[in-house]
């Protein structure tokens, strides 16, 4: 799959999802076979771009592969600038926010939100377009809700305005993140349209992953859920895209040192306080499908030094046994 000038090695992507895609886990999902991975979303309100929380979106030191970043926003004037402040501090391609389901995004009229409004979808992804010279891409659900499917008009209307690839998640807006994903929309949006088209939703394993991009045509997949607590998901996918058969699973000694390799990554990226909260919730997803992890996980949940947290999984990982995760995206 091609995006511009750039050419992915794998047709994988790692989904945008706001506090759980930072540095530490886009190059971790880099490392397991991902063709590339997006970035938090990026508000397009110029006053919050010197915050902790958003110099720290931007931070892309050191990662290998294509840099994408998500903007989002309402006002075509505010994401035109923001696409230029992303690019000149090195965003190689702009991907617009126009899926996320989100009450507190979809307020404010962006994500999904601007799916019931096409004139609106148009001046901000003409505005944007026109004002970088690196690809743009945009990212959208089936629509508002299951009454407005209306993914093929807005896809027509980001191609005809210079968007050179479309992220769908197979659920409208309304819909959430409930019931299941459906395919039959991001079909017709590939029939309908000539540039890449990125399915996602739902993409839980290797056979499913075949599966939809056989169904919908898709060039590529996105996963998002799928990967917490699971990274190596995009290496299973990857194997059976090119083979045709499911690889070995990872030796439980890599799984464990990849989970001690991330809880450290996060400490040094956030910081001490940050870094021990935020590891929380990764190995909450980890651990999960173990029997023995609940427990630990209220124990870990109150613990407030990194190192604390480095010793009590050595203990678990000494005394326990790792489980796959599967869980819808």
């Amino acid at each position: 799959m091609e995006i511009g000038p750039y050419k992915l090695d794998a047709p994988l992507l790692v989904a945008p999802m706001a506090g759980v895609t930072d540095r530490p886990f886009r190059t971790l999902c880099m490392r397991m076979g991902a063709g590339m991975a997006v970035s938090e979303m990026m508000s397009a309100n110029p006053l919050l771009r010197d915050s902790d929380k958003s110099r720290r979106r931007m931070d892309h030191e050191g990662e290998s592969g294509i840099r994408s970043v998500q903007i989002a926003g309402a006002d075509p004037a505010l994401m035109a600038d923001a696409a230029r402040y992303n690019v000149d501090q090195g965003a190689q391609i702009i991907d617009i926010n126009m899926g996320c389901p989100a009450k507190k995004v979809n307020k404010k009229m962006a994500g999904s939100a601007l799916l019931q409004f096409p004139e609106l979808v148009q001046d901000i992804v003409s505005a944007v377009v026109t004002a970088v010279s690196v690809p743009v891409t945009l990212k959208i659900r089936t629509g508002w809700d299951p009454d407005n499917r209306n993914g093929v008009h807005i896809a027509r209307i980001a191609e005809d305005s210079g968007i050179r690839a479309l992220a769908v998640h197979g659920r409208t807006r309304a819909c959430m993140y409930k019931g299941n994903a459906e395919y039959d929309t991001i079909r017709a949006i590939k029939q309908a349209v000539s540039m890449p088209v990125v399915a996602n939703g739902d993409i839980t394993s290797p056979q499913k992953a075949r599966f939809v991009l056989d169904y919908t045509g898709a060039d590529a997949i996105m996963i998002g859920r799928a990967a917490q607590g699971r990274p190596w998901i995009f290496r299973e996918i990857r194997h059976y895209l090119e083979h045709g058969t499911t690889p070995a699973p990872l030796p439980m000694e890599q799984e464990q040192a990849m989970i001690r390799e991330h809880v450290t990554a996060l400490h040094d990226f956030y910081g001490e306080v940050m870094g021990v909260r935020i590891a929380r919730k990764h190995v909450g997803w980890y651990l999960q499908e173990s029997d023995a992890g609940r427990d630990f996980r209220r124990n870990f949940n109150a613990l407030e030094e990194a190192g604390q947290q480095l010793d009590a999984l050595e203990q678990f990982f000494a005394n326990n046994s790792l489980t796959n995760n599967r869980r819808a995206d």
